[in-house]
């Protein structure tokens, strides 16, 4: 698939995403952690017209003026922007205009999608757009969860219905190994810095936490029990009255999740989806286990089963040696977020196709639970 075909294939696949939603499904933003469907839209293709078409095209006149403003998400070197729990308020510009401002700038990418020198940042665009396909749909899941009806997104939809394929562990023996993105392939910057680590022998499962296996947990206290918890973890059970999953409803005694298939009754042999850290480092502690570092699921993952859901490690998001800040806006990326966060490997259901690689370095804090986060423990 050359660049122009790639283009078109990622920028129709973040609108197909949203080919099931009605008019007001677009707009709402229950927190400020969660985008609208609208705002996803627009964002992506400002980044675009702001980092491809400006600065390449001298005779290139925004769609907008104000578009900027409204659609910037982090960049501080773009310029100013609404506030990010701002969002759900912008009723004006309506979902038709943000649609004709996706045509007016893919109209004006035309001439640029095969200039060689521009490839890689048109690439940048590309992954970029795919990552907020990801935040879409699970965005869009957090907000309709809200809504006491349990609406339907599309009939069979889930993006939390996995099964493991294998029940097996994986034994890695001591030594030092080499971590880090190499080969031609895309990558992030956060990937780069090819170096050696020293792992001890460890031993890996190659299958994912469950649903029954989580409720094992639930139904044995494991939310009530403080020494299962890290002292964060425990405040943030206290402070939300946190006993279950994120979507997890107890209803006359029996467990039912909320998918973007409506209400459905939980399957204790689906993978387990929507927990954060604080859930995952608990269930590991209950469970006699621990999770894995972000070391040892990169050099275990070639034997893995993996992509069913993003894996919590018990690693900080911090830079590799050499790691280095890029110039401009772009350099805001991922190294400014790397503080109080912690790496997530592999992908899930809902990361769109191709996006996934051993080396991709997922961050999040602790405390997030509605990405499609879930549990591969690893012996002590």
């Amino acid at each position: 698939m050359n660049i122009a075909e790639k283009y078109i294939s990622v920028r129709g696949y973040t609108e197909q995403l949203c080919e099931p939603l009605q008019v007001e499904d677009y707009i709402p933003q229950p927190e400020a952690f969660v985008s609208p469907p609208k705002w996803h839209l627009a964002h992506t293709t400002w980044f675009f017209e702001a980092f491809v078409l400006e600065p390449n095209i001298p005779t290139y006149q925004r769609y907008h003026e104000d578009f900027s403003f409204l659609f910037n998400s982090y960049y501080n070197a773009a310029g100013d922007r609404i506030f990010r729990a701002d969002r759900g308020n912008i009723t004006r510009p309506g979902v038709q205009e943000i649609y004709e401002y996706r045509a007016y700038v893919d109209k004006a990418m035309e001439s640029l999608l095969d200039k060689e020198e521009l490839k890689d940042l048109i690439i940048i665009g590309l992954n970029h757009e795919q990552q907020h396909q990801e935040l879409l749909i699970t965005d869009l899941k957090f907000t309709f969860s809200g809504n006491p009806i349990h609406p339907v997104y599309k009939d069979g939809f889930s993006i939390a219905n996995g099964h493991n394929a294998h029940h097996n562990k994986v034994s890695v023996s001591e030594g030092v190994y080499e971590i880090g993105h190499e080969g031609s392939g895309f990558f992030y910057d956060n990937e780069k810095g090819r170096h050696k680590v020293y792992l001890h022998d460890f031993t890996i499962d190659n299958f994912l936490v469950t649903n029954g296996e989580y409720l094992a947990f639930i139904n044995d206290g494991g939310y009530e029990k403080a020494n299962l918890w890290l002292d964060e973890g425990w405040a943030w059970v206290n402070d939300r009255k946190a006993a279950a999953p994120l979507y997890w409803y107890n209803i006359e005694g029996a467990w039912k999740q909320y998918t973007l298939g409506g209400l459905k009754e939980i399957e204790e042999g689906q993978v387990l989806a929507h927990v954060n850290f604080y859930e995952a480092y608990a269930y590991a502690e209950w469970a006699g286990r621990r999770l894995p570092t972000e070391f040892e699921w990169e050099i275990a993952s070639d034997q893995l089963d993996w992509g069913a859901r993003w894996e919590w490690t018990h690693s900080a998001y911090l830079p590799y040696p050499g790691f280095k800040t890029a110039e401009g806006a772009l350099g805001e990326y991922n190294g400014k977020f790397m503080i109080n966060q912690m790496v997530l490997r592999g992908g899930s259901q809902a990361t769109s196709p191709g996006h996934s690689r051993k080396t991709y370095r997922n961050f999040f804090h602790a405390s997030s639970q509605w990405q499609s986060f879930g549990i591969r423990l690893a012996d002590k």
